[in-house]
């Protein structure tokens, strides 16, 4: 594991990391080698907020007066190699992330990583880069979007293991930008590597006049579209569709700017 950097977090739960944070959803585990985070169940914070620290074999002892960060990241249940992984002593979603003092490091063959050298601390936020793309999540287990972590003097925190998904699902239909009628539309995308099922959602933008069908809000399909029922209250929505696979491990989510405009009177 190359040494450990200090350098700026430019900063979804997955998320942008202009905006915040991607749940490690949003988060989430594979067998693993002896060295690796064995915290397999979904962790619940301590009374404080605090992401409590799993168990595990140390890669290496902490040096006097520092502590190590060890965990490990997952994509589709396969170890994530070569993926960056922050832990940001400051951390603001809406504020451009991490801050100025973040530790950098990346994970290895194993999808494993070792942040060394750690002032002990309260810390803001560790996130794990979804590969070569401008988002990361959260190692939170899949509990909230962000959280903190008590990093202790002389010990090795074993962080919630991260199973990342990317922001690559292609929707077909609607196009981003266009204007459908109210009644019949229907959403399609394009069928995603080892998903066995998705869940779609149509999230109304409530300023433009549209509202909210909560029967179409996280609605589980087996195949790659699906027609609405119900026709929509005209104006401004998003589409958002996500794929699991058969293990319920989230894959991958369309693209943040899927918005559409339904035109036309409301319907009666």
């Amino acid at each position: 594991m190359s040494r450990v950097n200090t350098l700026a977090c430019v900063g979804f739960v997955v998320v942008s990391l202009i905006t915040g944070g991607c749940g490690s959803d949003p988060s989430q585990t594979n067998a693993s080698s002896a060295s690796a985070n064995s915290n397999k169940a979904a962790v619940q914070p301590n009374k404080d907020g605090t992401i409590p620290s799993g168990t595990g074999v140390e890669k290496e002892k902490p040096a006097a007066g520092k502590a190590n960060v060890q965990g490990k990241a997952f994509f589709n249940e396969k170890p994530a190699a070569g993926v960056e992984v922050k832990l940001c002593k400051t951390f603001n979603q809406y504020m451009g992330g991490c801050g100025a003092d973040a530790l950098t490091t990346k994970t290895d063959d194993s999808g494993e990583y070792l942040i060394k050298d750690v002032p002990p601390g309260i810390y803001e936020g560790l996130t794990v880069k979804v590969f070569d793309t401008p988002y990361f999540v959260f190692a939170t287990s899949g509990i909230i979007s962000a959280a903190k972590y008590n990093i202790e003097d002389g010990k090795t925190f074993f962080a919630p293991d991260t199973h990342l998904y990317k922001n690559d699902l292609k929707l077909v239909s609607p196009k981003a930008g266009s204007k459908v009628a109210a009644a019949g539309i229907e959403i399609k995308w394009d069928a995603y590597p080892d998903a066995a099922y998705y869940k779609y959602s149509i999230h109304a933008d409530s300023a433009s006049g549209a509202e909210t069908n909560f029967d179409y809000i996280s609605k589980r399909v087996d195949g790659t579209s699906v027609s609405l029922d119900k026709p929509l209250v005209p104006g401004n929505y998003t589409a958002k569709v996500e794929a699991f696979n058969a293990n319920d491990r989230k894959l991958s989510q369309t693209s943040q700017d899927m918005k559409f405009t339904v035109t036309g009177a409301a319907p009666k």
